[in-house]
């Protein structure tokens, strides 16, 4: 599903429920940290062996549908504060590319 899409139906039940005039940026940002902590829930207390289990049981698609909401709260904060995502991730992967490449060059010095 394409961003368009995705930020139109976000905006659709927004304008349905009459969030949109709370969509700014901090609060966008404290509902993204919300969906955050309900992933969380799923995930604290939990073995990487039982989280694996656990994504073969119904509570799968619960663990799915925070990660949709994470998603969708992310690129509606970037589509607020006029962020463009693609040229934000290929700048960071980048930067992370050069860190590792420093970082190797620190730990096997030529």
């Amino acid at each position: 599903m394409d961003s368009n899409t995705i930020l139109a139906a976000f905006d659709d039940v927004a304008r349905r429920r009459g969030w949109q005039p709370l969509h700014k940026p901090k609060n966008l940002a404290m509902a993204l940290f919300v969906e955050v902590a309900e992933l969380c829930r799923h995930l604290q207390w939990r073995s990487d062996g039982e989280i694996e289990a656990m994504m073969r049981t119904p509570e799968a698609g619960e663990v799915a549908a925070e990660l949709a909401d994470i998603q969708m709260y992310l690129m509606k904060l970037a589509a607020i504060l006029d962020v463009d995502m693609e040229k934000a991730l290929a700048e960071k992967i980048a930067e992370n590319r050069r860190r590792c490449a420093d970082k190797t060059a620190e730990v096997y010095p030529g």
